[in-house]
């Protein structure tokens, strides 16, 4: 077993991959947007910090209760900042689970056309400018965590997400 963490600003495709990482590795997915989502709470419009540690609190108790059954859990979060990601490797060792970061990470003017796509489309709730700025000025990259690194264009592509499968793994048998 292993936990696998997604890492990367908003519209990268982080919930895309995560869905389809956790199906091909038969893991449990945990979706804090979806926890806000039972919670009641809309996180692209803003959401109060002690509302986001409850986020995280319930996320934390699903995936060690996974953990506990022996299951491959794949978080689909942001990520950032790092003591979250910090958080999560604790929560992976307290298993004596490999911890595993896939970083999606995507440019500004990707993520820009994707919104503004989505506010057309509405395909998945907005996510206001104010918020997707102060997400991208408080990110902290994983750059010297040994990352998973894919880029936001290859969140659909078969192969990537084979690729990425077969490190997690690795993670899990080294």
């Amino acid at each position: 077993m292993t936990l696998a963490l997604m890492c990367g600003l908003s519209f990268a495709g982080k919930s895309t991959f995560a869905a389809q990482l956790a199906s091909e590795l038969g893991a449990d997915l945990i979706s804090l947007d979806l926890i806000n989502v039972e919670r009641g709470l809309h996180g692209g419009q803003g959401i109060p910090v002690e509302e986001w540690a409850e986020t995280n609190r319930l996320a934390n108790d699903r995936a060690q209760d996974s953990l506990d059954r022996g299951r491959h859990v794949v978080v689909d979060d942001t990520g950032s900042p790092r003591f979250i990601r910090d958080r999560w490797r604790s929560v992976a060792e307290a298993h004596g689970a490999p911890f595993a970061i896939v970083w999606v990470r995507i440019d500004a003017a990707l993520q820009r056309e994707r919104v503004l796509a989505n506010r057309s489309e509405q395909e998945r709730p907005d996510v206001i400018d104010a918020v997707l700025a102060e997400h991208a000025a408080a990110f902290e990259s994983p750059v010297d965590e040994a990352p998973i690194v894919i880029d936001a264009r290859a969140t659909r592509d078969p192969e990537q997400l084979r690729v990425t499968a077969r490190a997690v793994l690795a993670a899990t048998n080294s």
